[in-house]
Order: C-alpha cells, then structure tokens, then sequence
C-alpha cells in the first residue's frame, strides 16, 4: 500500500473515535512554529474569550470536572500500540482558554478535534449542552510503559497556562515546571501567565524512546516556539528548546521557572497542628555555579511574609528546587507520598550569559497550593522586538544530590533556650562525598556572615562532630556582638557555612536567611 494512503486512514482504525480526521500535506518543523511565533508577536495581543465555552462548561464544579474522564481507548496512537499514547483535557471549570492540538508524521497533519465521544462523564455531570470544535481542550498529557512493560502509566501532563509536571520511574506528582515566568515578583507589575495555545504531537514510531511535540506560546508580553523531547526512565528527562519574540520590555524576564510547596520541615521555627513531622514538595534550591561552586539554600515558611533570595552568577550550570529527605518517616503520610515527589534539575544545554536565580517564598498556612518559586533572570532584559533562544534538560529524579555537589546539606535545624534568648543554636548535618572518606584530620568549619547585619553578629561555639559514618554536624551559635542588643533587633541574617580540609572545601556551601 503506498505511504500516503496509509497515512490517511491511520486515525480510521480508531473505532468510533472523532479523532477520525483528514490528513492534510505539510511539514510541521521547529523552523515553522518560530515563524508562526514571530508573525504572531508582530501583532497586538488578543487575549482568548473566557466566556465563549457553552454555560454547562463554565459552570462546572470541582467534583463534576474531575468525574470527566477521557475514554482510554480512544487514546492517540493506542489502535497502532505505540510506545506512547496521548489523551486530551476536557475543556471547562477554570480551563476555559482553548487549546488547539495536531498530529503529525514527516510528511503530513491533522487537527485532533475535541468531541463528548472522547469523553466518560460519570454520575456526576448528567446534563450537558454542545460541544463546538472551538471550544478546544484543555490540554493533554502522554502515557508510556514507565513502570511496567504492561502497563501505561502517565509519564507528562500539560494543563493551563504554560504549566507542566513530568514523572520519573515510581515518583509521585510533585512540583510543576513553566514554559516561561513574566514580572514574577516583580515591583508594581503584574505577573502574567503566557499560554501555550497550540501543540504539535509527533506521531511515535513504533522503536522509538522517546516523545517529541512542538509548542506555540502567547502573552501579553512574549510570543515563543517550543521544542520538547521527553525521555522516560528512572529519571525522566526532558530537553526544551524555546525562540521567544518580545512584544515588549518587561521587568523580570524568568527562565526555566518551576514552583513547589512548602509548608514546615525540620529547620521551621512556626509549627502547625498536623499529625506529619514535615510536610513539603521541595525542602531546598540547589544551584551550581560554572566555577564549580555548589550552593543550597534551605526553603523556610517562618516569617510571614515574602521573602525573596537572589543568586548571581557568570554562568549557570544547573539549579532545582529538590526534595532530599526521602524518609517516609520524615512525612509519615502514606496517601500524599511526600518521599516520593520528584525533585527538578535544571542542565542549561546553551550558554545562559550572566544572571541571577531568583528563589521566592510565599508564606502560607496550608498545603494546597505552590508557595515556592524559582527561576532563571538574564542579566539583561530583553526588550521589545528582540529575539531570545535558550535550551536545557530537566531532570525529573528521585537523587538525593542532582547538582552532584558531592559534600552535601542533609538536614538544618535552629532553636533558642529559655535560659539564653539571644543566643539561637544553628546545626547543619553534611554527607556524601569527600566525608565519606576516612582521614586522620577531621572536618574544619567555614562559617560567614553577609550583608547588612554582619558587623553586628558574633558567631561563636562551633564545633565539628562526627554523626555516623560518612555524615558530620557543625553547630553553632549566633548572638549579638554588642552587649545589650537583641537578637530581635538584627533583622535578617544572611549565613553561609561549609565543611573543609585546610584549603580543601568538603561540602557544598550552606546558605541561609535567619529573621531572629
């Protein structure tokens, strides 16, 4: 049978599906998405309409839209068995913008066009009006024999705004990555949240390891192009390449971006009622410099209010929000499987210039939502007109160290006596690396104090002592140096401390903010 006639009736063997499309001739290529992202970007912006989905979409509650489940035989590429298959988001509830999916092979697309056929919608959602083509979907995620080779289990999900998570092998969904991040944080701006609008799903061959699928995104501020090739595994591994077209200057241009939960953990000072030891997605930003410089700096959600971190660098070699603690013990809660969420690595695969990553904590009281943010900033903000290109790997893992620091931070803690209220005790327990090796001289500490408030702290009593094989504690305390001050007084204090072997650095560098 020829090539083409193949291809048209590839869809058809999708039994009653209204996936069942006409294939059209046309090479869909990364070269032409940049293009349909710049003729956009020379155009205003036309935010979508909100409010064209029928009325029994947008009135949907939160239970009725999680009993719309799509039909898993209907899924893309499952009548071919491919080594992956797509499944798409109804659209509806707060995802009312529509997204526009394709599917195409090296030669030829089609327009993937939503219908109520796709869809089961449960007990719960007994009522429901038209469905028009223009309404979209809401996304879409891909399935693989990530765990199993007989069964599909969700391997990548892409749902509102520019949003996404990935699985590795036996992880939980945890923290979310952004395509791109706009004036978060940023003085008198508001954030905007760039969408992308359209996808371009590869179709599998039937060899292959690995997914790819273009993206189209828009915004107020930025029009981009996005590559994406995702590989399962025990880490799972995702490569983005992304054009972007400036509409216009904005304050904070963030890249690479991603956003966690923390609520408390062991160096939390404000307690919750809560039957967990510690609750969190992410308990630290991991950076490492090109000059070969590790830091990490503890999340915290102890003082109220936002709190913002910067860390400049010449060169970017990597940085993540990671989980470390991978004791079930450590969350006790065997529903939310908090040991088991991914941390995400990031691996610039381009030269990122000089800039900064930018850490922001939201304060919260609860775990419901992503309080966490952190995010590449160039050292130079485009502006409008201008085009911008970068790529990197994600590395969704369970590994305890991803910026391979060696040396590295395994817990922090912190508390006052009654007896000595302006004097606060500081440990930090270091493994791995240099440590686990035996030596005659033990570990010497490498403490500082930064910025403002350094002339006006005294460290004293710090001690090295060996905890187990391959782990060392550092304790020591901060107090005034002047006699009569308060600690309470001081303000915010900025820490660094490490592990060394005369002029031979152990450990990565502790980095931490202290609001006595």
């Amino acid at each position: 049978m020829p090539r083409a006639t193949c291809l048209l009736l590839t869809l058809a063997a999708l039994t009653g599906s209204a996936l069942s499309q006409t294939w059209e001739r046309e090479v869909v290529d990364f070269p032409a998405i940049q293009s349909r992202a710049k003729d956009l970007a020379n155009k205003p912006y036309a935010a979508p309409d909100r409010e064209a989905l029928p009325e029994w979409m947008k009135t949907l509650t939160y239970d009725q839209y999680r009993d719309i489940r799509f039909n898993a035989d209907q899924a893309l590429w499952a009548a071919d068995k491919l080594p992956f298959r797509a499944m798409f988001f109804h659209p509806g509830y707060l995802f009312r913008e529509p997204v526009r999916l394709t599917e195409f092979t090296a030669t030829h697309q089609q327009l993937i066009r939503p219908s109520e056929d796709l869809f089961d919608y449960g007990k719960l959602v007994p009522k429901r009006g038209d469905f028009p083509s223009s309404s979209g979907f809401a996304g879409f995620k891909l399935s693989s024999h990530l765990n199993s080779a007989s069964i599909l289990d969700e391997l990548i999900v892409f749902q509102g705004a520019s949003y996404w998570r990935a699985l590795g092998k036996n992880q939980r969904y945890g923290l979310s990555a952004r395509g791109l991040a706009i004036d978060t944080g940023a003085d008198n701006a508001k954030e905007e949240f760039p969408a992308f609008r359209e996808f371009w799903l590869a179709k599998p061959a039937e060899d292959d390891t690995a997914a790819s699928f273009y993206a189209l995104l828009d915004g107020p501020s930025y029009t981009g192009a996005y590559a994406f090739k995702v590989q399962p595994g025990d880490d799972t591994v995702v490569n983005v390449q992304a054009v972007l077209f400036a509409r216009k200057a904005v304050q904070r241009l963030g890249i690479a971006p991603m956003s966690s939960m923390y609520w408390f953990g062991e160096n939390s000072r404000r307690r919750f009622d809560d039957f967990r030891p510690e609750v969190h997605d992410s308990d630290g930003l991991a950076i490492r410099n090109a000059n070969g410089e590790r830091l990490w700096r503890p999340l915290s959600n102890d003082t109220g209010r936002l709190e913002f971190s910067f860390f400049n660098l010449e060169k970017c070699a990597g940085f993540g929000l990671v989980q470390r603690d991978r004791r079930f013990a450590a969350y006790e809660d065997g529903e939310a499987a908090y040991h088991l969420r991914p941390s995400l690595w990031i691996e610039p695969t381009s030269d990122w210039g000089a800039g900064r990553v930018v850490l922001m904590e939201i304060p919260t009281t609860n775990e419901l939502a992503d309080n966490a943010v952190a995010l590449w900033e160039p050292a130079n903000t485009p502006q409008a007109g201008d085009r911008v290109e970068f790529s990197y790997k994600q590395h969704w893992t369970m590994a305890e160290d991803p910026s391979q620091a060696g040396g590295h931070v395994v817990a922090t803690r912190s508390g006052v006596h009654e007896w000595q209220a302006e004097q606060r005790t500081i440990i930090i327990e270091f493994a791995g690396g240099a440590l686990e090796k035996s030596s005659d001289k033990e570990p010497e500490s490498f403490i500082q104090v930064l910025g403002d408030a350094a002339a006006n702290v005294k460290i004293q009593g710090a001690a090295v002592q060996l905890m187990s094989p391959g782990q060392w504690r550092l304790a020591f305390q901060i107090t005034p140096a002047a006699t009569g001050t308060k600690l309470a007084d001081l303000g915010p204090i900025e820490l660094r401390a490490c592990l060394k072997r005369g002029d031979d650095f152990l450990t990565e560098t502790w980095a931490y903010r202290i609001t006595p």
